[in-house]
């Protein structure tokens, strides 16, 4: 954990400490983890294709994670507009292994410690905020898939309502703990055009500019068109639509990419996901992903995915759900693919809809994939699930069974 990271939880921890009597202290969390076993050999070991960005999470999820966060509001002025601080820790751990703080095994660190400034009149009921912040942040939960995601150390200027729209901006120099060069992004997004009945559309850019002590380096944009349909045909429920294009260090598509990327490096992304509810038993998700990379140097890639879960609640308290995934990745030295399916009983205390809370899950995983999958495996990812080295060795298929907790609060 580097000397910035420890100074900036200490003045945050400080902050905190500082309560007035008429501002609780607001901690909240969640963690994930479980034990399973794989009809390989050892524990569970976790089905992602090559090229993929995302797998599909039920029965599909190989480590403990945990977020621990706290929030301080320290005044509450007269316009209203409130004026606290946020920090969230976290952990990551891998099966199997010993968290360090070096992350080659497991990753401990302060993902977000920002202070901010919220409903402010002046701004029409905007907010300022600054530090290091998970910022509009949107994904497929059933595939943990951040497509767009604005998250970074920085600051900025955060719905401003201007003629029914809201308007933001955000500067920051880094979003992720493995970038390894500063890069100035500019963040600008409106929200709010009212496009039909029950439906909205937001609009973001990104640009980054080259970084100064990198003169080989190149600069990028990116841009995403997102579309929310609410009670989509009838159901309760939303829609989601999303088109995305970058260039350069923008084919990160709303985060930091390789800035070593020119112009002539392209992707496009489009995505469609479907979350309902139709009873309070009865809920689930759908979702769809196409994306294309284009590269000068022919290591183009285009990725497919498409996959589903349907949840059924049995009671109030015990639910059975049912994921289907399949990847697709077209890649120079052929094909890939890989489908899996988990059946999963669970018990969900605070209810059966489809985002519980918290649940307790009992696990059946089955993957199958191709040859063309196992040998990107070999060669990216050795001894993964897919590989031939792997705890399934040159077989073409694998399983997991195993007692998953999900909870939050």
């Amino acid at each position: 954990m580097s000397s910035t990271t420890i100074k900036t939880g200490l003045v945050f921890s400080a902050l905190v400490a500082v309560q007035l009597p008429a501002h609780a202290l607001e901690f909240t969390g969640y963690l994930r983890g479980g034990l399973g076993e794989s009809s390989g050999s050892g524990s569970q070991r976790c089905f992602k294709l090559q090229g993929a960005q995302s797998k599909y999470r039920l029965g599909n999820e190989c480590e403990q994670y945990a977020e621990l966060s706290l929030e301080q509001e320290f005044v509450t002025l007269d316009d209203g507009s409130r004026v606290g601080a946020f920090g969230m820790g976290s952990l990551y751990n891998q099966y199997d292994r010993t968290p360090t703080f070096n992350g080659e095994r497991g990753e401990i660190r302060l993902p977000q410690a920002y202070g901010y400034w919220k409903n402010v009149a002046a701004l029409n009921g905007g907010s300022l905020w600054a530090g290091r912040r998970y910022y509009k942040r949107n994904d497929i939960s059933i595939s943990d898939f951040y497509y767009w995601n604005q998250s970074a150390t920085g600051g900025g200027i955060e719905n401003v309502e201007l003629g029914g729209l809201k308007y933001s901006l955000a500067f920051s120099r880094k979003d992720n703990f493995n970038q390894k060069d500063y890069v100035n992004r500019y963040d600008f997004n409106v929200a709010g055009f009212d496009t039909n009945p029950n439906g909205s559309l937001e609009v973001g850019v990104s640009y980054l500019d080259k970084p100064s002590n990198r003169p080989n380096a190149n600069s990028g944009w990116a841009l995403t068109l997102q579309h929310k349909q609410q009670n989509f045909m009838g159901w309760n429920g939303v829609n989601t639509i999303a088109l995305q294009r970058g260039q350069g260090p923008g084919t990160g598509l709303g985060s930091t990419g390789d800035n070593n990327l020119s112009s002539a490096d392209v992707s496009y992304r489009i995505l469609d996901f479907f979350d309902w509810q139709i009873t309070p038993r009865w809920g689930g998700q759908v979702a769809a992903v196409y994306q294309k990379d284009r590269r000068p140097n022919g290591d183009d890639l285009r990725w497919t995915s498409l996959g589903g879960r349907l949840v059924y609640g049995i009671s109030e308290q015990f639910k059975f759900s049912t994921e289907l995934g399949h990847d697709r990745v077209q890649a120079p030295g052929g094909t890939r693919q890989l489908s899996k399916i988990t059946l999963a009983p669970t018990w969900s205390p605070k209810g059966p809809q489809f985002k519980s809370p918290t649940e307790v899950r009992l696990f059946y995983t089955y993957a199958t994939w191709n040859r063309a999958a196992q040998q990107a495996a070999d060669r990216y990812d050795p001894d993964s699930a897919l590989s031939s080295t792997g705890a399934f060795g040159s077989d073409l298929h694998g399983s997991n069974i195993g007692l998953h907790i999900d909870h939050s609060w």
